[in-house]
């Protein structure tokens, strides 16, 4: 069955974002990018791993989940063509290759992805869609960078108290001080 993973950059107190949405003091350039592009390049836009001449073969990922706000950052119709890309939003619209906008519920959207064959579902963003989906996440890829906000929007947005466990996959150290942690949800039986 496929999982639900939310890959995301955070900063050391929690942050996936600034207050307006700032994410340029992230980290783009530096040792640990070649994680990224080894690893994960189908989280790098599809214009930007043309470019880059990085192969985007749809292994890890078919399929990115964003927010209305995660979507608009970067300004393209479709950011990540290569990929099946759903947008929640309630009240804005758009059309684009491989770009579906949806007011439907994540939850139900998500369980239904799951069900269906490929790669796994990417969870690209934002901190409310993410708290809105924290029980259908099954992993977690932090990049956590050695970046403190002060505030911003969180990780996981506002949600009830609720400790959930994670147990670690794999935490690999970049002398660019971004540490890449993925984290599997500890199911209890």
């Amino acid at each position: 069955m496929r999982e639900l993973v939310y890959y995301a950059a955070v900063t050391l107190d929690g942050y996936i974002a600034g207050p307006n949405g700032e994410f340029d003091a992230f980290l783009i350039e530096g040792d640990h990018m070649d994680g990224i592009n080894d690893r994960f390049a189908d989280t790098l836009p599809t214009v930007a791993a043309e470019a880059l001449g990085i192969a985007q073969t749809r292994e890890v990922f078919d399929t990115v989940l964003m927010g209305w706000n995660t979507y608009q950052v970067g300004g393209l119709p479709s950011p990540y063509s290569h990929l099946r890309q759903i947008v929640f939003s309630r009240t804005k619209t758009a059309e684009a290759e491989n770009l579906e906008v949806t007011a439907e519920d994540p939850v139900e959207v998500v369980r239904r992805l799951k069900q269906e064959d490929g790669a796994d579902i990417w969870l690209c963003g934002g901190g409310a869609l993410a708290a809105s989906l924290a029980d259908e996440i099954d992993r977690l890829v932090l990049k956590r960078q050695p970046l403190l906000f002060g505030s911003g929007i969180p990780l996981f947005g506002e949600r009830p108290y609720r400790p959930e466990r994670f147990d670690i996959v794999e935490t690999v150290a970049y002398e660019s001080g971004v540490v890449f942690t993925e984290l599997k949800r500890r199911r209890e039986a």
